[in-house]
């Protein structure tokens, strides 16, 4: 077999490899949607760039999915991007390579990503610097395994001199765009990330509550947790996606994930059902947990599971120190409200007051004039779901009543006419933003009487909740967090 032969038989089966990868871990359609975006961003920014040679931000983008995104959505945005730009600037033997070579540097974003601890944004340009060297020495080596004859050690040091200054050009490049634009593209893919992994907190200063002092004897239109199996509602419904590993998927029938798995115990538990009894084959979702750890990638991820596993009254392992090699020394994660809220939320649910006040305090410190919290720090768009969010962290640590109810008020002020609540204000009601509201007002002791109204309306016979009006997706993790909403009673 002859040395292109072979190399291109070791490049099929890696990309096969990864974009098998990918299809297995049956991406959401928000997911696709986000993978389908960046590819083209990619591509775009390659061909925006094109007079500079080598110089252009499609390296930094696809490190950046997969340290926002993980591998396989990472992996398959370098090798979407390499392959659609190639349409402008021409296939040819090169381009397996230059997928690859991308794929593999989504492949180091999402690596980066499990690091315990913030990696400071400089550091982060310097890497991305040194990933245009790596791309670089892949292209090389495509070029000295397709176009040379020799195939020596020597002929490679050659190609590696004679490329150098390009290479020396796409890191310097990588390095400035990363420092221009890298840490905000971060934040907008932490947000849509953290749009999809919602957990909801626990509320009460040292009990194990999703929701504290909300009584839903009081609420007319409520969908009792006591009688929701019975009725074929919310309960029975999350209980029938059930995988038989014992996990849940985002939607019915899909692969099992942290993700999901956590919302559905935190639901489970709050409608008072023992999450580890809830089985399939004999596996239930609290094992499956524990016993799938390694797939956490992140503090949002940790944080997530913290609250899970302590609901379900489970061990922490070590998700505690982990969570803590995190935190900042201002108090905050990330510098980002939604990760600093479900800090506070995650400690309390351990019974963890270290670090709580300082938590909270970075919050205040981080309120909108309008009253209302952003993603990130002030200044940045508020919306509903970081607002409710900040208002159970408060309500935990004990914070400024002032601050709770400055973020109340915003609340209020944003309810749409059918009792329901957007993500942006102005925006249409849905039942994730909605379901956040109501835990939100259960921790402020206020009445939920309308949101729940419009969660009712979205419920199915089937006990599916929609994610809004005229949109029929009903993914197990909406319906998972409505429980939470419909629940109203704390764990103790």
């Amino acid at each position: 077999m002859s040395w292109p032969l072979a190399s291109f038989t070791i490049l099929a089966v890696a990309l096969a490899a990864g974009f098998a990868w990918y299809e297995r871990s049956r991406p959401s359609s928000r997911t696709v949607a986000a993978v389908a975006t960046l590819a083209a961003l990619a591509t775009l920014g390659r061909i925006a760039f094109a007079p500079l040679p080598n110089i252009k931000p499609t390296t930094d983008i696809v490190l950046i999915a997969g340290f926002s995104l993980g591998g396989a959505p990472g992996f398959a945005v370098g090798a979407v991007a390499a392959i659609a730009s190639n349409i402008v600037f021409g296939q040819g033997p090169w381009t397996p390579w230059q997928m690859l070579a991308w794929g593999l540097v989504g492949l180091l974003g999402a690596a980066l990503a499990r690091w315990p601890r913030p990696i400071p944004r400089v550091v982060m340009a310097l890497i991305c610097a040194a990933a245009g060297f790596g791309y670089g020495a892949i292209l090389n080596l495509s070029t000295w395994v397709t176009f040379t004859g020799q195939h020596s050690l020597a002929q490679f040091g050659a190609i590696e001199g004679a490329a150098f200054s390009f290479d020396v050009a796409h890191a310097i490049g990588n390095l400035v765009f990363f420092l221009a634009f890298g840490p905000a593209l971060i934040r907008v893919l932490a947000r849509l990330r953290a749009r999809l992994e919602v957990a909801w907190g626990l509320v009460g200063p040292a009990s194990l509550a999703l929701l504290a002092g909300l009584s839903l004897v009081a609420v007319s239109d409520r969908v009792p947790a006591a009688s929701a199996a019975a009725r074929g509602s919310p309960v029975a419904y999350v209980e029938r996606t059930q995988n038989q590993d014992g996990g849940f998927g985002l939607g019915p029938g899909q692969a099992s994930s942290q993700l999901a798995t956590a919302w559905v115990v935190i639901g489970l538990e709050a409608s008072g059902v023992d999450a580890a009894r809830v089985t399939r084959a004999g596996h239930n979702p609290v094992a499956w947990m524990r016993g799938h750890l390694g797939a956490l990638q992140g503090p949002g991820d940790v944080e997530r599971t913290i609250i899970a596993l302590a609901a379900a009254r489970a061990p922490l392992g070590n998700l505690v120190p982990l969570l803590r090699r995190a935190i900042r020394r201002d108090g905050s994660v990330a510098e980002q409200a939604n990760l600093t809220a479900f800090e506070v939320l995650a400690l309390g649910a351990a019974r963890q007051r270290s670090g709580i006040a300082a938590a909270a305090a970075w919050l205040e410190r981080n309120e909108n004039a309008d009253g209302g919290f952003g993603f990130g720090t002030r200044g940045d768009p508020t919306d509903i779901d970081d607002t409710a969010a900040a208002v159970e962290a408060l309500v935990v640590a004990r914070a400024s009543s002032a601050a709770e109810t400055r973020a109340a008020r915003f609340i209020a002020a944003n309810e749409n006419r059918d009792g329901g609540y957007p993500l942006q204000p102005g925006g249409a009601s849905d039942a994730q933003s909605t379901a956040w509201v109501v835990q939100a007002l259960a921790a402020l002791h206020r009445d939920a009487a309308a949101p729940l109204r419009y969660l009712r309306a979205r419920t199915r016979p089937s006990g599916a909740v929609d994610y809004a009006a005229g949109n029929d997706q009903t993914p197990v993790w909406v319906t998972a967090e409505a429980l939470s909403a419909f629940a109203g009673r704390p764990l103790n």
